[in-house]
């Protein structure tokens, strides 16, 4: 990696590491609902500043001891819990969240950040399940910043004027495939092209240069 990439990227975000994440459940109730797959992108930029899905790590995950699925959530995502794949690969929870922290541990060193910030269609749900599994595994080094996400069906609401993934994609000119949706591994590269499309689109327009001129002039 160049060595003015990570001052970009660690200066772009003010020292966090966006990290694009989705999940796939047994329902919308982080206590008590599943986490049956969770997918991660890792991003990097290029030496102009464009923001670049870099790595993708996903796994499906063993429902936790208790834990509630819903059969409307398995008819929705098509997720089949008896799938001999699934059973084969499938890991218990707190394995599958150790797994995927590495790489973004280790994408944040290369980056010069502090922390990672998840990126999410809809993120406050993903960032609820996450948090909740990571208290559950009694996992004490969440690289996730607690709270603050950012939120691509809020910001292509404000760009594209779409909020649902797949017509925002669209509209952004991202193909999207609908029989391939709602796989945690599809639809997290899927995001990750829509947040770097925005943000390099913000860029390219001259946001990013005007805001940064507005900075220096506060701190003149």
């Amino acid at each position: 990696m160049n060595d003015i990439v990570p001052k970009l990227m660690s200066g772009r975000f003010r020292g966090f590491l966006p990290v694009v994440v989705d999940l796939e459940t047994g329902g919308f109730n982080a206590r008590t609902d599943a986490l049956l797959e969770i997918a991660a992108v890792t991003l990097t930029m290029d030496e102009q500043g464009h923001l670049l899905p870099d790595e993708t790590f996903s796994f499906h995950i063993e429902p936790f001891e208790g834990a509630n699925v819903e059969q409307s959530a398995l008819d929705f995502t098509g997720i089949r819990l008896d799938s001999p794949l699934r059973q084969n690969a499938a890991l218990k929870e707190k394995e599958a969240l150790e797994e995927i922290f590495k790489p973004i541990r280790k994408a944040l060193k290369s980056h010069q950040c502090n922390r990672a910030i998840l990126v999410g269609h809809n993120a406050a749900f993903d960032h609820g399940f996450l948090n909740a599994a990571v208290e559950r595994a009694g996992i004490k080094r969440n690289p996730f910043h607690p709270f603050s996400s950012f939120d691509t069906a809020t910001l292509s609401g404000l760009v594209y004027g779409q909020t649902v993934l797949a017509r925002a994609c669209r509209a952004a000119g991202i193909p999207f495939d609908s029989q391939e949706a709602h796989s945690a591994r599809y639809d997290t590269e899927r995001t990750a092209e829509l947040f770097c499309a925005i943000v390099n689109r913000f860029k390219d327009l001259g946001g990013w240069d005007l805001a940064l001129r507005e900075q220096s002039m506060d701190g003149d």
